[in-house]
């Protein structure tokens, strides 16, 4: 089964020579990688120009202005030829050759499951969070969920077909884990290292200020999907 593993990229003109040299052994996997360019100011687009005809496995999506990390991910998608679908952010934080671990585990149980990275070997303030969150989003929305955020994301693309109103912001994390426990759908994790980004800052792990505006914007999808369920 083909796998399409789609990467949004805002901004990370110094990630991407490192990016696509760490993509270069999925070539050998029959693993498409879509770079997704989410409306990048700086020279994203002109990087990706350059790049791109040295690896063959991947290509690449423009959303000339940026309307979220959730939009660049399913501009990805919506694109993607695989039968399997993925996505990992392009920070380097998360290693993308993890999505082979993950497709070991399909091809141990079959492609209608939900596969999700658990993330090790992270800063204790940021493990900390992750638990207040998880233990939020399981009471209120009465369904067990740890670790939100983590990467990669792997389902298939019939589920992907099932999607009804997705976010566009880094909701879609949470909204897609909840759908595949919602659907019944088994759900596989597997331990990924969470390390420093190489380069640039995060757009919204960068200050407390950032990651209260980011609370607050998952804590109203928390609240709208629960009114979604209910009618």
């Amino acid at each position: 089964m083909k796998l399409s593993l789609v990467i949004p990229c805002y901004n990370e003109a110094a990630n991407l020579p490192l990016l696509l040299e760490r993509c270069a052994s999925l070539n050998a996997a029959d693993i498409e990688v879509i770079l997704v360019d989410n409306g990048s100011t700086d020279t994203s687009p002109d990087v990706i120009e350059a790049l791109l005809p040295g690896y063959p496995h991947c290509r690449s999506v423009r959303v000339p202005i940026n309307q979220g990390y959730g939009f660049g991910i399913l501009s990805g998608l919506q694109a993607a030829t695989g039968d399997l679908l993925a996505w990992t952010h392009a920070d380097m934080q998360t290693d993308p050759n993890d999505v082979l671990k993950g497709l070991e585990i399909f091809a141990a149980h079959g492609s209608n499951i939900y596969v999700k990275g658990r993330r090790i070997k992270r800063p204790l303030a940021d493990a900390f969070f992750t638990i207040g969150m998880s233990v939020f989003e399981t009471f209120l929305l009465r369904t067990r969920l740890w670790d939100i955020n983590a990467q990669p994301n792997m389902f298939s693309r019939s589920f992907f077909e099932t999607w009804v109103n997705p976010p566009h912001d880094f909701s879609l994390d949470l909204y897609v884990y909840f759908t595949a426990r919602n659907q019944g759908l088994p759900v596989y994790r597997f331990p990924v290292e969470f390390g420093e980004r190489a380069h640039g800052v995060s757009h919204w792990n960068v200050n407390w200020e950032a990651k209260k505006k980011f609370i607050l914007r998952t804590i109203d999808f928390s609240f709208d999907l629960k009114k979604r369920l209910s009618k």
